[in-house]
């Protein structure tokens, strides 16, 4: 399961969020956003022909590890996600024969979606259908099932539209317009009302203003303004958000999540991550999109060309070496330290408390966790390759050598070892950073110490007077949050408490103040056992009424948290900002040499990434670019284990059920973290698969795209119909698939109630 954005993002969504909320919240109540040095630079400079190069000071020179003078930069180092407003119109005419302009583009674009915050989809009929995939509905399916079903086991799916169930607080969202607002955003443009004002503040009038106007138009459309390039461009993107989102089929959690986290970005690969949605209007009927993708029901083969259309959600490619050292020593290790210890502490409470835990849907939350880590440990073990940093090095010093060339462009050489001298004063922060890497987090946070971290700056930023819809963003965040059991809440607390003793160290005065002669162990076990932020109604009585002025006993603790949790982000924060206006000045002077032919860091925006269904070689074995459902047999006989056991329906299947039909398919298209969902396409952008995982030695591509062995991994478009037609007997959904518009006399709706197997 891979490449779902809080999944992945889980770890971008911790403490960082919520500071960042409230940091940006203060600069405007107090009016004294900080402001980003900009540098404009001519289109295309005149190369200099005098002894500027002679002059460079060297000591600014990336250099390249011993050993590896000889590597060679590949020309899509930094990845194929390409954004739509800037495709790379002539690489994709010359080397698949596609005319990216017209309807070509437009029905790639639109018939792709956004899934929720977490993933992405696609529409796959002309009356709503969407596709995405079984992890990703988890949250959804959890959120549908009555008391006595439990579809995430059972699976679901509904023979009528009157059976597809609506799944509350779930939406997708497809793009309608794309502008460039750079020089609107960067340099405040001709507009008066945003020249006086810093970077962050003009991103959000700008937004606001195009918003409220798209919203006249259509009260379904939104507006979100997007940094490419590290800043160096803008873009504008209008959402429609459709909220009236219906299940219409998952499959059970055994065949969904096959293998379980032992196979978990591993290939090869037998998991059936599919689930399909319908999306309604206002009058209660299914909705006619625009455009969908059309399925081929021939699949794909190898070699052929295939596109990934959908919204990864982050990559660091476009940064420098020393950024990526600092990540190395750093951020990922503090990461996996946190990550693999509440993994372990949710481990040993899913054992021993199996009723607890399903009550409490902490199975979720587990994934969450072996995801995160399992991606964090592979990303770590990457940018420990040598090879890795050379062809990164290598990259950053042929754009000093060009950047010294031209006049306007020579100062920008020194970035370089500002950004490195940056890490140093990163490094002095990182383990306080590291102590409060869960304290925000709605997900992994301890109960009592995110709420109250949410109630307390709810408070601080309404008596500032901060926009109200910034103040009603922190509650719902905290009001969405669920209720742990009690043991489960001691040990996460008292594992957040020892992390910031330790940071801190014991004679620090806020560390003596709050723990006195109380070891972490004992501080959490007093305030699961008084505090009304155990309980979420209790929470929320205590909001309306000022949380700070009640006593319960956990106002004292955070009141000593909050300030070292706000000093250590306002000073990461200040770094970070000063690090992304750097490696703005660098991508400018990048789009300047190379244009489109380099494409952004992923931003959880509609991408599109080309490649081949290509298999590979490991440690002298073949990996072929397909498996099949044999495969998945034999390994539920070779294997013990839950994750590996199929469900009934699965062992008891009919003879017209083909189980050397391809189940799932690799390629070598660009994904990250919010790729999950994405349809993959042919070059007629026909459904040949839907993406939902990536291999382990693709995780690396964070930092550095590879292809050697790198892959992509989908469900093939055949093995989906397979499966409907002759496991579920979902003759309507193959109809509608592969036929288009289905009879609307077979969908009638009907006033049954939705059940867990209607097949």
């Amino acid at each position: 399961m891979a490449s779902s954005v809080p999944f992945a993002r889980l770890i971008q969504t911790t403490w960082t969020s919520l500071a960042a909320a409230i940091l940006g919240s203060v600069l405007l109540v107090v009016g004294c956003g900080t402001p980003r040095q900009t540098v404009t630079v001519a289109e295309r400079p005149e190369a200099r022909t005098d002894t500027v190069t002679a002059m460079r000071d060297t000591t600014t020179l990336v250099p390249i590890p011993g050993g590896y003078d000889t590597v060679q930069v590949g020309a899509f180092d930094r990845g194929k996600l390409w954004p739509f407003e800037h495709l790379p119109v002539e690489y994709f005419r010359s080397e698949y024969g596609v005319d990216t302009a017209g309807q070509w583009n437009t029905k790639a674009r639109r018939a792709a979606l956004r899934f929720g915050e977490n993933c992405s989809a696609s529409f796959v009929s002309a009356r709503g259908l969407v596709m995405t995939n079984h992890h990703c509905a988890r949250e959804a399916i959890s959120n549908v099932h009555r008391r006595g079903e439990d579809l995430l086991e059972r699976g679901f799916y509904a023979d009528s539209l009157g059976r597809e169930q609506r799944v509350p607080s779930l939406y997708v969202e497809e793009i309608v317009k794309i502008k460039d607002v750079t020089r609107r955003i960067r340099e405040g443009g001709e507009d008066r009302d945003t020249r006086g004002l810093s970077r962050e503040q003009r991103i959000e009038q700008v937004e606001n203003e195009m918003t409220e106007k798209a919203k006249t138009r259509d009260e379904r459309l939104r507006v979100d303004i997007v940094s490419l390039y590290r800043g160096a461009e803008y873009s504008a993107y209008t959402y429609r958000r459709h909220e009236d989102v219906r299940l219409v089929m998952v499959p059970e959690l055994q065949v969904g999540y096959f293998g379980g986290a032992a196979d978990n970005f591993t290939y090869p690969r037998y998991t059936f991550d599919v689930a399909f949605f319908r999306v309604y209007t206002k009058d209660d009927t299914p909705l006619k999109p625009s455009y969908h993708f059309s399925w081929d029901e021939s699949g794909t083969e190898i070699g052929e060309t295939v596109f990934a259309v959908g919204n990864p959600g982050s990559t660091s490619r476009l940064e420098t070496v020393s950024q990526f050292k600092y990540k190395r020593d750093h951020t990922l290790p503090n990461r996996t330290d946190v990550l693999r210890e509440r993994r372990d502490l949710l481990q040993a409470y899913l054992a021993n408390h199996p009723t607890e835990a399903e009550q409490a849907d902490l199975r979720n939350t587990l994934f969450t966790l072996e995801n995160s880590l399992k991606g964090a440990e592979g990303k770590l073990e990457g940018l420990k390759d040598p090879a890795l940093l050379a062809r990164r090095a290598k990259a950053l010093r042929a754009l000093q050598d060009s950047m010294a060339q031209v006049d306007s462009l020579n100062q920008y050489g020194r970035v370089v070892g500002e950004v490195r001298r940056l890490q140093q004063s990163k490094r002095i922060l990182a383990d306080r950073e590291k102590a409060f890497f869960t304290l925000a987090n709605t997900t992994l946070g301890p109960r009592i110490l995110t709420r109250a971290v949410h109630a307390y700056y709810y408070d601080f930023l309404r008596k500032r007077g901060a926009r109200e819809d910034r103040v009603q963003s922190i509650r719902e965040d905290a009001e969405e949050m669920q209720d742990w059991p009690d043991e489960l809440e001691r040990s996460f607390m008292a594992a957040q408490f020892q992390e910031i003793r330790s940071a801190y160290g014991p004679n620090h005065p806020t560390i003596q103040r709050l723990f006195r002669d109380r070891t972490p162990q004992e501080l959490a076990a007093r305030l699961v056992e008084k505090s009304a932020l155990m309980d979420s109604t209790k929470f929320v009585k205590l909001l309306g009424d000022g949380y700070l002025k009640s006593n319960d006993p956990s106002v004292p603790v955070i009141e000593a948290l909050a300030p070292l949790f706000l000093n250590v982000n306002r000073q990461m924060q200040d770094l970070r900002r000063t690090e992304e206006t750097l490696n703005g000045r660098l991508s400018r002077a990048r789009r300047v040499f190379y244009g489109n032919r380099v494409s952004p860091d992923a931003t959880f925006t509609l991408r599109i990434s080309d490649g081949a269904v290509k298999g590979y070689s490991e440690d002298g074995n073949r990996i072929p670019a397909f498996t099949d459902f044999a495969g998945m047999y034999e390994r539920h006989r070779a294997r013990s284990g839950d994750d590996w056991a199929l469900p009934e329906r699965w062992l008891s299947v009919p003879d017209s059920f083909d189980v050397g039909t391809p189940l799932n398919v690799v390629s070598t298209v660009d994904i990250s973290g919010g790729s999950s969902g994405s349809p993959l396409l042919n070059k007629d952008l026909e459904v040949v698969g839907v993406v939902f995982d990536g291999n382990m030695q693709s995780l690396p591509n964070k930092y550095l795209y590879r292809t050697r062995a790198a892959r992509a991994i989908a469900v093939d478009a055949r093995g989906i119909l397979e499966v409907l037609r002759d496991l579920y007997g979902a003759t309507r959904l193959v109809e509608e698939i592969v036929g288009g518009q289905h009879n609307t006399k077979t969908a009638t709706k009907t006033e049954a109630q939705p059940t867990s197997d209607s097949r």
